[in-house]
């Protein structure tokens, strides 16, 4: 009988991945796994905006005919056959499917490879979509499709550029342009590509620039706290000045990385874009789950404050654990739910840490914890946000001291601003309760009220050369504090011997007049007020900042 063999038709490679690729960081992120896994120790990429053109080139070991033909334009071809999965340098390879290669066809029309392997000359195609798209529809095979030659301008240009060995891919009249800037486009390859930590030695440059971590410091240098997961040894973590740091050890010591969190949410933004930096997941240098948080819905406020990596090698293995478009992990992979198992216990600490170092710094932390009260919790929140405005801003050392003041005055100020609250309240609602029960006022208090005390707000207003009202209500009630009130309120008859609010407000009695009065003010009062205490707010920071 006959034997027959696959026929493949060319439309396979739409559905394999040339309409998957969406993100041109992902296009660039295929081309630099490929320099990564061809043991290049430099990747060199050129964008020009204007002229819709990406060049990416590498030092890397490059392809001769053979390779050329075989492996790289061969789909499905995988560089761990025979179980190999390091490359001759022992860099673990990033390729698994053989078919990245196809993301490279999604963001250009038109696509030219140029390639040379150590002692072999150069090689190389070109891929014209419009070309291949008619040879799809007219369902050519593809062992009848041929790439086009490339212009000799081209060959003639790289043959020596690329030296002894390498590649390098052009790509024209790429699809939607290049619409980020160069140096939004540099702090992404910043983050997203952390090869350095498997090898040194890798180097990426745009436009002729080395790309470094310092592309981060914007971040790093608004970064208060760090959780570090098993020690990882990351330069960008090593150097860094924070307020708080923590070790925090996992039973899997594969998993490591670091968790951080900013002063505000925006402090995670990348300037100019919608981008914000997350909690990513890296295998073997390569990013390959963004925002992993979306797997662990906390639902806190802490989460918008949080950005990290996570750095997980035991996801590459025997068993292919990434989706068909390479650009995350298949959600209910055994692994990775352990991982987020893992992560998910390791967060709670943090988020305990976080509203812990954010109080003891004097800014608002986690108000659904529950280790302080909603009061003590308002209170602090009140106070931080009346410091702030005492801080020196300039001087470093004049702040450092304030700090200083300011901590030790912490803990009363969340006491005296609470209990201010609570008399303000308290005595307000009993002069609404006595009015509404029409409760009369006995005479030895009206005749204090009539005699001492109205004569006594009269004379501080002459004093103060204030002409209009500062009582909103200038009923007799008042003029009345906690004690008078808590004893007209309270109709128990024998309030000395029994239980009585008339009491505790002797008790409370002390605390109140060490406060504030409690009547509330006009609306030119509190203006005035206010004008007067920035005049006095001025003044005192002024001062402060000489300290």
């Amino acid at each position: 009988m006959k034997q027959y063999n696959f026929n493949i038709s060319l439309s396979i490679l739409n559905h394999l991945g040339r309409n998957l690729y969406r993100s041109f960081m992902t296009v660039l992120g295929e081309a630099i796994s490929n320099s990564w896994d061809a043991d290049a120790n430099n990747v060199y990429i050129t964008i020009d905006r204007d002229s819709k053109i990406l060049i990416v080139r590498d030092d890397g070991d490059g392809m001769d005919e053979s390779d050329f033909q075989n492996k790289f334009l061969k789909i499905g071809y995988s560089k761990r056959k025979d179980n190999k999965t390091h490359t001759d340098k022992g860099r673990p390879f990033i390729g698994r499917k053989g078919i990245g290669k196809l993301a490279l066809l999604s963001c250009a029309q038109k696509i030219t490879v140029l390639t040379k392997a150590k002692g072999k000359g150069i090689v190389g195609g070109v891929i014209d979509n419009s070309g291949l798209d008619k040879a799809i529809k007219d369902d050519v095979s593809s062992t009848d499709y041929s790439l086009d030659v490339p212009s000799e301008y081209w060959i003639s240009e790289y043959d020596e550029r690329l030296g002894e060995k390498g590649t390098v891919i052009f790509f024209e009249e790429l699809k939607d342009g290049i619409r980020n800037r160069i140096e939004y486009i540099t702090k992404l390859i910043a983050l997203y590509f952390r090869f350095s930590l498997k090898d040194p030695s890798f180097n990426i440059y745009i436009n002729e620039k080395l790309v470094t971590i310092k592309e981060l410091d914007s971040i790093k240098e608004k970064t208060q706290f760090v959780w570090i997961l098993n020690a990882i040894d990351d330069p960008y973590i090593n150097d860094g000045e924070f307020k708080r740091s923590k070790i925090l050890s996992l039973d899997n010591k594969a998993i490591k990385g670091f968790i951080a969190s900013v002063e505000t949410p925006s402090d995670i933004k990348i300037s100019g874009t919608d981008e914000k930096v997350t909690i990513d997941l890296y295998v073997n240098g390569r990013l390959r789950e963004k925002d992993i948080l979306r797997h662990i819905p906390i639902a806190r406020i802490v989460q918008s404050y949080l950005y990290g990596q996570i750095h997980f090698d035991e996801l590459d293995d025997e068993t292919d654990r990434f989706t068909s478009s390479r650009e995350g992990v298949v959600p209910d992979d055994p692994k990775f739910k352990d991982l987020l198992v893992k992560l998910d216990a390791t967060l709670k600490t943090i988020i305990n840490d976080w509203d812990v170092w954010r109080t003891e710094i004097n800014q608002d932390g986690d108000s659904e914890n529950s280790r302080m009260t909603k009061k003590q919790r308002k209170s602090k929140e009140l106070f931080n946000a009346v410091i702030e405005d005492f801080r020196p801003k300039d001087n470093i050392k004049s702040r450092k001291k304030v700090d200083g003041w300011i901590k030790a005055l912490s803990e009363d100020a969340e006491f005296n601003l609470s209990s201010y609250g609570e008399c303000f309240v308290s005595e307000n609602l009993l002069r609404s309760y006595i009015k509404e029960k029409n409760i009369s006022i006995p005479q030895s208090v009206q005749n204090r009220i009539n005699n001492e005390w109205k004569t006594k707000a009269e004379n501080s207003k002459q004093q103060a050369n204030i002409n209009y009202e500062i009582r909103e209500d200038n009923s007799d009630l008042s003029y009345l504090d906690m004690d008078n009130l808590a004893s007209i309120a309270d109709d128990e008859k024998d309030k000395i011997k029994k239980a009585s609010l008339i009491r505790d407000a002797i008790e409370y009695k002390p605390i109140r007049d060490a406060l504030a009065h409690t009547s509330r003010l006009t609306a030119i009062a509190k203006r005035q007020l206010s004008i007067t205490y920035e005049n006095i707010k001025a003044r005192i920071v002024s001062l402060l900042n000489k300290a």
